[in-house]
Parts: structure tokens; C-alpha cells; sequence
């Protein structure tokens, strides 16, 4: 696993891009896969212009929107709807929301709420996805895609579980 350092600027939050070169799973799961990258973008505190910058900086093939909450006002442009409409527009790549990849209601609530911290939540948001084998369903639904971004909700003062999900698809690549 290759890591690049993390970019940021006052407007965008791009957190660490993993870039795998080594398939997970055997040759019939990743046929056609040669190299994934993996890199998280947050929704909040950006303008449209640095968003969609980072996605063509990157040549992006999927941005993938993680978050369980996306169609409200308070999401701006990156609302469900609007990203769905400019994604492909401005970027050429393929939108999908799939809150399969999303915290339970109940531990994004106590993050929110400081009931707990970072790494309480992280583990929470880990056991969640777990249930589902997340890690495998990620490589059979999206595996395919050489470029994939996981559009989460980070913030200058808060983390954002697409974090520890980019983190947990690089281990178990590295494994």
C-alpha cells in the first residue's frame, strides 16, 4: 500500500488516498482489477468548485456517498439529488449512495452528541459495517473501479466514519 499525504486547504477536507496494487480476493472476484485507489472527501465546509475539483484531480470513476443523512437543505450542493445530476455532468464519474456503508442512527447519534469520542465511534461504526461484511460487499459491488471516492462528513472539529472505512478496506488489502 502506497500512501500519499493528506491535502487540504481552507475550503476541502481530502483526507489520506490509499492506493491498493495488490488484489484482495482470487483472480474470478477481481477479474480486470489492477490497481484501486481509495481516497475520502467531506461534504461540509468546501464550495462546489474545490469539490469537484478534487474528484477530476484524482479521475475520479465512482464517487461513493456514504453518509445516512444526504437529502436535507443544510447539504448544499452535495445533496443526493444534486450530486446525481452533477457528478457525471462535471466529472465524467458515476454516483452511487449507499448507506450500507453508513453508521447505525444510534452511533452516529452518540458521536454528534459527544457521548462518545472518536475512537468509541469508530470502533461502533467498525461493528456495524461488520455485520455485514462490509470489506467484501465494498470489493464485489465496487471492486471494479479504479478510482473510488467515499464522500463522508468531516470537519475541521469532527472526523467522519468514511475515514475509518477507507482505513479498514487498505488493512485488509495490505493482509
Amino acid at each position: 500500500m502506497n500512501l500519499r499525504p493528506e491535502k487540504s486547504n481552507d475550503n476541502i477536507v481530502v483526507k489520506t488516498t490509499y492506493i491498493f496494487s495488490s488484489p484482495l480476493y482470487d483472480a474470478e472476484e477481481r477479474q480486470g482489477f489492477i490497481m484501486q485507489e481509495i481516497f475520502t472527501l467531506s461534504a461540509y465546509e468546501t464550495d462546489a468548485g474545490h469539490f469537484f475539483e478534487a474528484l477530476k484531480e484524482h479521475h475520479t470513476d465512482l464517487l461513493l456517498d456514504v453518509r445516512l443523512k444526504n437529502t436535507n437543505q443544510l447539504c448544499g450542493f452535495t445533496r443526493k439529488k444534486d450530486l446525481e445530476y452533477l457528478v457525471p455532468l462535471v466529472t465524467g464519474a458515476r454516483y452511487e449512495h449507499d448507506v450500507r456503508f453508513a453508521p447505525s442512527p444510534e452511533t452516529l447519534k452518540g458521536y454528534l452528541n459527544h457521548w462518545t469520542d472518536w475512537e468509541q465511534y469508530r470502533k461502533a461504526y467498525l461493528a456495524d459495517i461488520g455485520k455485514s461484511d462490509a470489506e467484501k460487499l465494498f470489493r464485489k459491488e465496487y471492486g471494479r473501479y479504479r478510482c473510488v471516492c467515499l464522500l463522508g462528513t468531516a470537519t475541521k472539529k469532527r472526523r467522519s466514519h468514511s475515514e475509518a472505512l477507507a482505513e479498514l478496506l487498505a488493512k485488509r488489502k495490505e493482509g
